[in-house]
C-alpha cells in the first residue's frame, strides 16, 4: 500500500469507459459507410469525423477468422489497452472503428502499439507525436 506523503505525482485516470465505446450496429455501420479506413499488417483503422458529441468513441471488431474465443480476447484486450494509453491525446469530435487482423493477437505488443499510432497519424485524430 501507498504512503500518503510519498505521492509526489497525482495519478491520471487512463480508464476506458463504456461511454467512450461505439456499440450499436448502426453506428459500427455509419464509420464503415461514411468514414476512412487506413489499413495495416495488424489492424485496420476506419475514422469518422465532425460527428455532434464532442466526445471520441471507439468500437473494436474481432472477427471468428482471428481464431478461437481465446485468441479474439486477447486480440480486443490488446487493443483496447493501446488505444486506452493514447485516448487523452486522441481528436475529438470523431468515431474510430478498429478491426484486428490476425496478427494482433499474435504480434509483439509493442508492434501493435507503433502500428497503432502510424495509423492515427495518418488518419489524422492522434494530436500529439508519441
Amino acid at each position: 500500500m501507498r504512503s500518503p506523503g510519498l505521492n509526489f505525482f497525482p495519478a491520471m485516470r487512463l480508464r476506458f469507459p463504456v461511454t467512450a465505446r461505439l456499440t450499436r450496429s448502426s453506428e459500427f455501420a455509419r464509420v464503415r459507410t461514411d468514414g476512412r479506413a487506413f489499413h495495416g499488417k495488424t489492424m485496420v483503422v476506419s475514422v469518422l469525423r465532425n460527428v455532434p458529441p464532442a466526445g471520441t468513441r471507439i468500437g473494436f471488431i474481432t472477427s471468428r477468422r482471428i481464431g478461437g474465443a481465446v485468441m479474439r480476447n486477447r486480440a480486443r484486450r490488446r487493443l483496447r489497452e493501446v488505444i486506452r494509453a493514447d485516448r487523452p491525446q486522441l481528436l475529438a469530435g470523431c468515431w474510430i472503428v478498429i478491426i484486428a487482423k490476425t496478427a494482433a493477437a499474435t504480434a509483439p505488443f509493442l508492434d501493435v502499439q507503433n502500428e497503432w499510432r502510424n495509423l492515427a497519424k495518418r488518419a489524422g485524430v492522434l494530436l500529439l507525436d508519441l
